[in-house]
This record gives C-alpha cells, structure tokens and sequence, in this order.
C-alpha cells in the first residue's frame, strides 16, 4: 500500500507530505483546488511521462516521492531483485523523481538511480489509477485473459508445459532438417571421396614402407654395375679367391720348410675365409636389393596415387584411413538423419496434439468462467444506472502460445439491440468510470494492485447511484487501499479517510495545500459538497446522516 506521499515544487503545491493508511481514503475539494495535480504528481513517482510544466513557477527542479508497504513476494521485488535493488523483509520502498524546469529527470528507486522505465514497471504493480482518459488497466485488452483466468481460478500450467515440449520439438526439427540439408549437398561429393579412398585400401604406415622400398629399389639400380664387378673380383676365374685356394694349397706343401711360411699359410686361410664371407654378404645383399623394373614402376605408381589423395584431401597419408572412418560416419549421419526427422515429426505431431487437447480444455473453462463473470456483472451494472447496458466477455481464437489459443476482450453495449464493441470506445466518460467500478468489484477476488485510485468515477450521478457507487468502493477497499477523488457527499461519506484539497491566495503567491480532515471537519466538508458555498444547518443533519448510515 501507499504509506507517504512527498511533493516539493509541483505546480501550485510548494512542499506537501501526506500520509495515507489502508481502506478506503477520498480526496474532496472545489473545483479548481488541485486534485489533478495530485495525480499528476504521483504519476511523476510511478515513472509516467515527465512534463517541464509541472515544474513550480521559479524553481529550478520538482520532485517526488512515494513510500510503500509491501507484502513478502510482491511481483515489485522480483523487478527491482532485477536492477540489482534489495529490499529487505518489512522495509519500506521508497520511489523518487527529480523533474528539471528545462525537461530533464531523474529517477530513483530504493535509494538507486534507474531509468524511469523501472519506476514505471514496478509502479503498474503497486498502483492502478483509474479515470476518465485512462487506457491501461482494464481497458488495455491485453491483461483482459489474465484477468479472467484469476477470476475462473484457472491453471494454465499444463497448457504451458505443452506448449514448452511443442516449442522444444520445433527447434530441434528446424535444427534436424538444417543439419540433413547441409548434409545432402554434400552426399554426392561423399560417396565420391568414400569410394576413391577405400578403392585404394592404404594401410597405416604404407606410405613410408612404400618411401623406403622406393629408395631402396632406385639405390640398388645404381649400384648393380659395382655388385656385377665385384663378383667377378671375388668369384670370377681371375678373382681373388681363385688365387687364394691355389696359393693356399702351395702353401701348405712348402710351410714346414720355414715358420713364416706357416704363418704365411695361416694368413692366406684367414683372407680366404673372410673372403668367402665377403662373397656370401655381397650375394645375400644382391638378392635382397633384385627386383624388376616392373616393381620400381609400381612402387612409385602407388606411392604417387597414396600422396596426391592425401594432398586432395588436406590431410597426412597416414590419416587416409581416419579420414575414410569419418567419411562414413557422415554418410550414415544422412541415412540416420532422416530417421531422426520422421522420428521428430511423429514427436511433434503427438505433442501438437496433447498441447491443442490442452489448450481446447482451458478454452472450456474460460468460457465457464466468462459466463460467470458476465453473470456477476449483470448483477453489478443496474445498481450504477447502468441497467441499459449490457457486458460480456468475448473470447476468440488467437494465436496459440503458452497461455493457450484464445484472445479474450471485455466489451459492452451501451443501448438494448446496439453493437458490442470495446470497453473504451463504446462507454462514455462516467459510463465507462462505473463500468470500471462493477469491473473491479466483480473482480475484486481476482487480484489487482494493493492500491486503486480512482479519479472522478461518480461524476454525473448522484442519489442512489452515487451511493451504489460508494458501497461498492467501500467492499472493494475492505481488501486493497483505494484513493478516491470525488465530488459525491455519498462517496465520501464511506470513506474512513477524508483529505480536503484546497487553494489559497496571500495576494502573490497561489498554493495548494492537502490535509486530514477530523470527524467534525468531514461533517463540514460533505456539508459543503451537499449544499454548496453557504453550509446550511439542514446540510450539516444530512451529513451527519450519511456519516452514520455508513
């Protein structure tokens, strides 16, 4: 609720501080006195649009500020929590506007400065002004669903839970179908690559066995001409090893004749064996390096036909078998991504269906509950001179979402037999204040700001209108805080606060001033507002009437 209200510098007001309590609290006043500037001043601190000309004449800055009370969980807390602002349990909020004569502002709210978007969010939580020109509230169509469903106790938790999966569903087929068309530009050149590197079956490795040979085979190519050559010098008719046998046997006959031809003898063996060891070396070394043009040719052929696929392929020789793993992968990746999106559509069909089976069952109950609500409102409208009218809850189809499928409008008709249109283009201006009234009461469980103010709503009717009107604000304020500003003693007479709003002139200066009237004070004041200018003992009996018979 509205605890304070602080206002410095506002038109006529030059300093004003007001306090206000819960129930119901009306705000009287000639015409003329400054009501509407109160108005204008406490939408200044809700963040509404800051206008220079609210500026007191001569000073430099207005300013204003509102104190409230709010309960443990208000949706406020959670928007400030937001900013970074946080307010402690049973701590008082405090929200601030700076207004500048040139046009600039400030905002502030809990002692932080934030934009006035912030004091303009958290103020639609803490207050709801009604008036005559007013187009937020309940004449903005777009809470009218909210509204309803509050007032029907509806839960559209499961309707939103569908709608989660059914959105969950859409994104991921959307993602499914992105991949796999990716995926299919790319099929032809996959089967392609797949079928080039498994026709050449490369092993791991391979390359550089195949390097190796290569050089091997290209080394002993070179060298064949030496291998032929020392072959006739180690084996052929004049090579060494057929003068050494010869020598040898002549040795052995002739070595007894001295010892260094035994010795002779045994060096000629020793030459002759590592002779033949040399022979056999260089013979198993022939063979190993033997091969065939033919073998060079393919060697280098496959060697060749090895790097230039890896070289196509951007990758390491070596890497050609993974790189073929991966490929396949990809292909199977199509095969299995169009199993994926025939799974996904029957997923999403079954989910469409479970959130349409959802959202036509809550579509069911809003109409219960429109009914009821129209109901209640027949039963509200005649009492406020309003029995030529007629109301009723619109509901149509709308675009599906998670509150369900369905766009849901207040609307009335003014005279029997005319058009049902839109709350704010069909009433007039006190119409559409007592519409606004029977509203809120046939709401009333339904939930609203802890605090209304309601601005002029018994204009243009009196008796036993006007004092329909104050008991159904009286009803509305045993659980909100309501400000009414009003012209009916009858309205008045219900309040348990009474503020009188009053201009004064000391010849230079007009000001506007605001304070609590006492018992005796509000007996005076319905008076006035009874009987006019000149308070008559008459009016005074019939004030003190209304006051007792409220």
């Amino acid at each position: 609720m509205l605890r304070q209200l602080s206002i410095r510098d506002v038109v006529l007001i030059e300093a004003l501080v007001l306090d206000f309590e819960p129930g119901l609290g009306v705000l009287t006043g000639e015409t003329g006195a400054g009501k509407s500037i109160l108005l204008d001043a406490l939408g200044l601190a809700l963040g509404l649009r800051a206008d220079s000309a609210l500026v007191r004449a001569g000073q430099a800055q207005a300013s204003v500020a509102a104190e409230f009370d709010l309960p443990p969980g208000h949706d406020c807390l959670a928007l400030l929590a937001e900013q970074g602002i946080a307010a402690e349990p049973g701590e008082a909020l405090h929200l601030r506007r700076t207004l500048k004569a040139d046009g600039g502002s400030r905002a502030f709210a809990g002692g932080i400065s934030v934009p006035a978007g912030v004091l303009r969010e958290a103020g639609a939580s803490l207050v709801e002004i009604h008036g005559q020109h007013d187009d937020r509230g309940l004449l903005n169509p777009k809470g009218h669903r909210a509204l309803l469903d509050r007032f029907g106790g509806l839960d559209s938790a499961a309707v939103g839970c569908a709608w989660a999966h059914l959105s969950e569903l859409r994104i991921a087929l959307d993602a499914a179908r992105a991949a796999l068309a990716e995926a299919l530009r790319d099929r032809e050149w996959l089967d392609h690559a797949i079928g080039e590197i498994d026709a050449l079956q490369v092993e791991p490795g391979e390359e550089e066995q195949l390097a190796t040979l290569r050089q091997q085979m290209k080394a002993a190519a070179r060298i064949e001409d030496d291998l032929a050559a020392l072959d006739g010098l180690l084996t052929g008719s004049d090579g060494g090893l057929s003068q050494f046998r010869p020598a040898a046997r002549r040795l052995e006959r002739i070595a007894p004749a001295h010892p260094l031809l035994g010795e002779a003898l045994t060096a000629t063996d020793r030459a002759t064996i590592e002779a033949a060891e040399a022979e056999q070396k260089i013979d198993l070394a022939r063979r190993a390096l033997a091969h065939s043009p033919a073998e060079l040719e393919d060697a280098e052929a496959r060697l060749f036909d090895i790097r230039g696929l890896a070289r196509k392929h951007r990758v390491e020789a070596d890497q050609l078998p993974l790189l073929l793993d991966q490929l396949r992968a990809r292909r199977a990746a199509i095969d299995s991504g169009e199993e994926r999106i025939a799974e996904l559509e029957r997923a999403l069909a079954a989910a469409d269906d479970d959130y349409r089976e959802a959202a036509n069952a809550l579509s069911g109950e809003r109409s219960a509950a429109a009914a009821r609500l129209d109901s209640a409102m027949a039963a509200e409208l005649p009492p406020l001179k309003l029995d030529s009218a007629s109301f009723r809850t619109a509901i149509a189809p709308a675009e599906p979402g998670p509150a369900g499928a369905d766009r849901v409008e207040y609307e009335v008709s003014t005279n029997p037999g005319a058009p049902f249109g839109p709350l704010v283009r069909i009433a007039s201006g006190g119409e559409l204040s007592r519409f606004i009234l029977a509203l809120k009461v046939a709401l009333a469980e339904a939930g609203s700001a802890s605090t209304m103010i309601f601005d002029e709503i018994d204009r243009g009717v009196g008796g036993a209108v006007a004092s329909a009107i104050g008991e159904r604000l009286a009803r509305l304020a045993e659980t909100s805080q309501l400000l009414v500003v009003t012209h009916s003693p009858q309205v008045a007479a219900r309040a348990a606060h009474h503020y009188r709003i009053e201009k004064s002139h000391d010849g230079t200066v007009t000001r506007t001033s605001v304070r609590k009237l006492s018992p005796d004070e509000r007996r005076e004041e319905i008076a006035r507002m009874l009987s006019g200018a000149a308070i008559t003992d008459e009016a005074r009996a019939q004030a003190a009437k209304l006051l007792e018979a409220a």
